[in-house]
């Protein structure tokens, strides 16, 4: 088959990151771009030698002249863009959190089912060697029975725009909905649940925070009402846990490593070591992921089709691969995101049901998806 033609919709920050990467890819051909700040829209495509540039959404999904369309907005505009996209029948890529609540989300993937589309999410650490190495000593029963896993990430003081990078949209509830965990959290949390082989979920009790001081100036120009540290223990079928803390700013020097604990041996993250026992002795071991990673370009090339998500989409789209359940991944981990907002706002634990009962959309009107 010839090129895949992606649009880009959004061309901000991310939006430049993706197109950097499709540039990349032989089989990809970046067709069209979209944004509704023109100034923006004109210099990206000036910058990239794309000639076909949208400020209105619903123009583009207008003409045929694309095959699928990458979503890089702020987190409450996930939803109405992607849904818009899938229903003019193209596939649909959308950056991190797939939504900025469970509701949403939930729409996404459906509107993919009732439309025979694929959904893809980005979720980069699926595609991190370590997360490569890690699935294959949990496929080979290394790990045995895998009983708690822990998706646990650090920043000492790195939040979005109030501590001086990135734009204002990343920490109000408006456009991101949530903080560090729809921010970085969604990362380990996806990837962990990937690895677990995606259980279902039963129940969730959790705990979000904003304490520590923060520039007052930029707190007002954003409108700053997010989550700086998420934490949260999650019950799943058979017995398994899992337990989250996620932080933009926390006075620590560090809060560990995300795990997987198992009855036979143990998985531990960044770096990726394996631990177990053998005749009654200890063992720890580190793994070469240098070593893999050559390895998999030249003996075996076939898994350098998940080399990233963006390779790994246009290979799918292009039928060299069947895609990685992103759609369903990142649904799963909207609900955990979920239960652990609604928990934090109740004061309880909530039931998996509870949380899709209670899950409101907070998607933001767009206007210009409409002809």
């Amino acid at each position: 088959m010839g090129k895949t033609r992606v649009a880009v919709i959004g061309n901000g920050i991310i939006g430049e990151q993706h197109i950097q990467s499709y540039k990349e890819i032989p089989d990809c051909e970046i067709a069209a771009i979209c944004d509704i700040n023109e100034e923006r829209l004109n210099y990206i495509g000036n910058k990239y030698g794309i000639e076909k540039r949208y400020t209105h959404i619903g123009k583009l999904l207008a003409t045929e002249d694309i095959d699928a369309a990458d979503i890089c907005l702020h987190n409450n505009l996930h939803a109405p863009v992607t849904n818009a996209v899938l229903n003019s029948g193209r596939h649909a890529y959308c950056e991190k959190p797939m939504a900025g609540s469970y509701a949403d989300a939930l729409s996404m993937y459906e509107t993919a089912q009732k439309n025979g589309k694929k959904l893809h999410i980005q979720l980069a650490l699926l595609y991190d060697d370590s997360a490569k190495a890690a699935k294959i000593f949990i496929d080979k029963g290394y790990i045995g029975k895998i009983y708690h896993v822990r998706s646990c990430g650090f920043r000492r003081r790195g939040r979005p725009f109030v501590d001086g990078y990135a734009t204002k949209e990343f920490v109000n509830s408006h456009t991101a909905r949530g903080g560090a965990l729809f921010d970085m959290g969604v990362y380990r949390m996806s990837q962990l649940l990937y690895l677990s082989g995606l259980p279902k979920l039963e129940r969730v009790v959790g705990k979000i925070y904003q304490e520590i001081e923060v520039d007052e100036k930029r707190k007002i120009e954003s409108g700053f009402d997010v989550e700086e540290l998420g934490t949260g223990y999650a019950v799943y079928e058979n017995n398994l846990s899992l337990d989250v803390v996620e932080s933009w700013a926390i006075h620590m020097g560090s809060l560990g490593r995300s795990m997987i604990a198992g009855d036979l041996g143990g998985l531990m993250f960044d770096p990726l070591s394996y631990h177990t026992l053998k005749e009654d002795l200890q063992i720890d071991q580190t793994i070469d992921l240098g070593a893999m990673n050559y390895r998999n370009h030249t003996v075996h090339p076939e898994n350098s089709l998940c080399d990233s998500s963006q390779k790994h989409w246009i290979n799918a789209l292009q039928g060299r691969c069947e895609l990685i359940p992103t759609a369903k991944i990142a649904l799963e981990t909207s609900l955990l995101q979920e239960g652990i907002f609604l928990s934090s706002k109740l004061g309880r634990e909530l039931t998996a049901n509870e949380i899709k009962s209670l899950a409101k959309s907070t998607a933001i009107e767009v206007p210009n998806i409409e002809l």
